[in-house]
């Protein structure tokens, strides 16, 4: 018990006296102090006593995929800052392979009676997966916001960024450089925002009058290896440009691109998606199509807290716009070069 009075004295900065206060429900103590002590314990992992349990309501769930792709590390910065800013403690879930699974770590949160739940990149946007634990948090009445798109059964409030735009700007920016011929590599099949990038692709070529080829599309999974194996599809089908769905993906078509003897941008113009971390160090320096998400991990926490509070919010999707980012991965067609010179 000392151990426990001494360490959370220590996170909060109080006396262990002060602590003791709260944990025995002593009066005398004030309401902030209060709150930061029970935040404490329950971030340094104690029990709360009996007649406490019923009170940890600052608590947040953040669950994210995995931190390898750098835009998920990105949404957890934004997201928690401004939980903290709202008087929240997030608390980080990241599911691995043969690991702990989003069901698993929704029922923990459940355990940890948290005040509601942010999900990003989850199962939510994967027609083939189970679904039963978003299913839960909504007869449990636990309040939910889901960032980017998914399945049309979860009525749960979104934010998303906006993938026609997005599609729309990188496709264009390549159309300016004289690409006629441009693949497209994007998620899984069942993926919604892959699918909406595909829609919003057949729509853009069809409006040119010139249909999207299907040997043009390949599906992958969100990873660098992926992409690295997937693209040689299109590069075979002789396309001077591939548009991707993700950042590691872009990386992964660079690479394979070098593999096969070509160069990028010369022979090979790619676009990514994100604008991740370090995306402008790369060789080349990859353009790509920015998610906001400054504004979004904002707008996510503002839904989640007004949520909270027991307000009326509209449970639709809001789309905010991308900004395309033009680096050194993308150059004139070489057919446009070869008319020129």
């Amino acid at each position: 018990m000392s151990r426990r009075l001494a360490e959370v004295a220590k996170k909060v900065g109080v006396s262990e006296a002060t602590v003791s206060r709260v944990l025995n429900g002593k009066p005398g103590v004030s309401e902030s102090t209060r709150a930061a002590v029970l935040t404490a314990l329950d971030v340094l992992g104690y029990e709360r006593p009996v007649k406490l349990r019923g009170e940890r309501g600052r608590l947040v769930g953040l669950v994210l995929p995995e931190l390898v792709n750098p835009i998920f590390p990105a949404f957890a910065e934004v997201v928690g800052g401004a939980l903290a800013q709202q008087g929240y403690t997030p608390v980080l879930c990241t599911r691995s392979a043969g690991g702990v699974s989003e069901a698993d770590y929704v029922d923990l949160l459940l355990g940890q009676q948290v005040s509601g739940v942010i999900f990003a990149g989850g199962f939510y946007a994967e027609r083939s997966k189970d679904h039963a634990h978003y299913r839960l948090l909504r007869d449990r009445g636990l309040p939910v916001v889901l960032i980017n798109g998914a399945i049309e059964e979860l009525d749960f409030p979104r934010v998303s960024c906006d993938d026609l735009v997005a599609v729309h700007l990188a496709l264009g920016h390549l159309a300016s450089l004289g690409h006629t011929r441009v693949g497209l590599l994007l998620g899984p099949v069942d993926h919604v925002p892959s699918e909406r990038k595909l829609a919003a692709a057949r729509a853009w070529f069809e409006r040119r009058g010139t249909p999207l080829d299907d040997e043009l599309v390949v599906h992958s999974q969100y990873s660098l290896e992926s992409g690295q194996a997937s693209v040689n599809r299109l590069l075979d089908a002789g396309v001077t440009a591939v548009v991707c769905a993700s950042d590691p993906l872009a990386l992964g078509a660079v690479r394979a691109a070098r593999r096969a003897g070509l160069s990028v941008p010369r022979d090979l113009s790619v676009v990514g998606f994100d604008d991740s971390a370090l995306m402008n160090l790369t060789d080349p320096a990859l353009t790509t199509v920015r998610q906001p998400i400054e504004p979004m991990g904002r707008a996510a926490v503002d839904l989640l807290a007004a949520l909270v509070a027991g307000e009326d919010v509209p449970h639709e999707e809001l789309l905010f716009e991308p900004e395309l980012v033009v680096r050194g991965s993308t150059t004139v067609a070489p057919a446009r070069r070869a008319a020129v010179s």
